[in-house]
């Protein structure tokens, strides 16, 4: 059969991994960045945001080849809330949670009420069948495109899944929800050659995903250090150390064994999830770890020799101006080498997204205009802290960067842009929650 795998924009390693999987089992399968694929193929769309659901572009390509008489699935991340995908979308079915194994299935038996881990609408309504198992952590090579040295994700030319499962329980992540939170990793003789045919696709930076990188390895809740070193040492040694990154860590999952490897064997970044400065809002967050665990980490990296970098988040339902200013006052302190400004936008599924349900718009800071320095700016009290927080950043730098009218505009743009985003994320959500019915 041939098949067609959407992925908006990037080759996901999803979508690449899903392809090698049918190619494995004997389809004709072909990968695409752009909504437009053959209409005598199958089409199966992996989408990995919520956007995806409301963009124009997807809709109509879901409706199209539809009506054309082809046969559309919808698979990855958004399939943590089907009901959504079925109601938004229409397609003949979504494959729930890790679909490896559902998705060869379904194409050769097409949907029926008896193949756990898929959904789809019966009559106009939507029904969900019973969970699939896990899926194995053991799979063939993936699908890699010729372009693949095209892309740029953060660097890389592709994140490497190394793992699934996160041990932290982040209430605005999928990952805990959709992989669990017990550790499962893959062999490392697997992930090196997959490493060897992304080099000779010509990938040019690989990156390691699955949550936090120095988890792989990790067992009964207990960290293997020498796992995740020889990781990146096999990873480095195709690669090449400039061409090796690993940069999302938990502040509370380092050691100085770890952090000398990361320094020998990648570009030398470490990326933390800080995302406050406040104790109230992280225990708001579910974040597992505290302000001081931050300032530690921060400081163990630089001892190092390490770059650091760090995510905020800013308008959590209850965060008041007092956090904020906390979470201002931390960046000031640690003097990031980067730091990446986000709103808190809700992820069906997410314990976030039944709390922004729940928050009365008026309370919501995604919602309530900005009376402060901005107000001319006409902006949401999530979107003002989003741009000041990214203006304040570059002043806390170790190289200081200039805001200059460019970089207020391109700050200003962004922040409007994940405003826009996350209310149209929380009316989604809401359309098919039952408070909202």
């Amino acid at each position: 059969m041939d098949i067609a795998i959407f992925s908006p924009g990037i080759y996901t390693y999803g979508a690449m991994l899903i392809g090698g999987v049918l190619r494995d089992a004997g389809h004709r399968v072909s990968l695409t960045r752009a909504p437009a694929v053959p209409a005598d193929s199958l089409l199966l769309a992996s989408l990995f945001s919520t956007q995806h659901l409301l963009d124009p572009a997807i809709r109509d390509l879901v409706r199209t080849h539809r009506e054309k008489g082809g046969k559309v699935y919808v698979g990855g991340p958004v399939s943590a809330a089907p009901e959504i995908v079925l109601g938004e979308l229409a397609p003949d079915a979504v494959v729930v949670g890790e679909g490896e194994e559902t998705v060869v299935r379904l194409v050769a038996e097409g949907v029926s009420a008896a193949l756990p881990g898929i959904a789809y609408l019966d009559g106009g309504r939507p029904v969900v069948n019973p969970p699939a198992p896990p899926a194995s952590i053991d799979r063939p090579l993936p699908l890699i495109p010729g372009d693949i040295g095209s892309q740029s994700i953060r660097g890389a030319s592709a994140y490497i899944e190394t793992h699934r499962g996160c041990i932290g329980g982040c209430t605005f992540c999928q990952v805990p929800r959709y992989f669990g939170r017990k550790i499962r990793s893959r062999e490392l003789a697997s992930i090196i050659e997959e490493v060897r045919a992304f080099s000779a696709a010509g990938a040019t930076r690989l990156s390691v995903s699955g949550g936090t990188g120095s988890l792989y390895g990790s067992a009964d809740g207990e960290m293997n250090p020498e796992a995740f070193i020889a990781l990146l040492h096999g990873m480095a040694e195709v690669m090449g150390a400039r061409n090796v990154s690993s940069p999302d860590i938990r502040v509370d999952c380092i050691t100085d064994e770890i952090l000398d490897a990361v320094r020998r064997y990648t570009i030398g970044w470490v990326f933390f999830g800080i995302e406050s400065g406040s104790a109230r809002v992280l225990r708001l967050m579910g974040k597992g770890a505290t302000v001081r665990q931050v300032e530690e980490a921060v400081g163990r990296c630089r001892e190092h020799s390490l770059r650091v970098a760090g995510s905020f988040i800013v308008g959590y339902p209850g965060e008041t101006e007092r956090d904020y200013e906390a979470t201002k006052d931390l960046i000031a302190r640690l003097a990031l080498d980067d730091v990446f400004v986000s709103g808190a936008e809700p992820i069906p599924g997410t314990p976030l997204a039944d709390l922004a349900v729940r928050t009365p718009r008026d309370k919501n800071p995604a919602f309530v205009p900005h009376t402060g320095e901005y107000r001319p700016l006409n902006l949401t009290e999530s979107e003002a802290r989003c741009f000041d927080l990214m203006m304040h950043a570059d002043m806390f730098r170790p190289q200081m960067r200039l805001v200059t009218d460019e970089v207020y505009a391109t700050y200003l743009g962004e922040a409007r842009k994940q405003g826009q985003d996350i209310r149209a994320a929380t009316e989604l959500i809401l359309r098919y929650s039952p408070s909202g019915a």
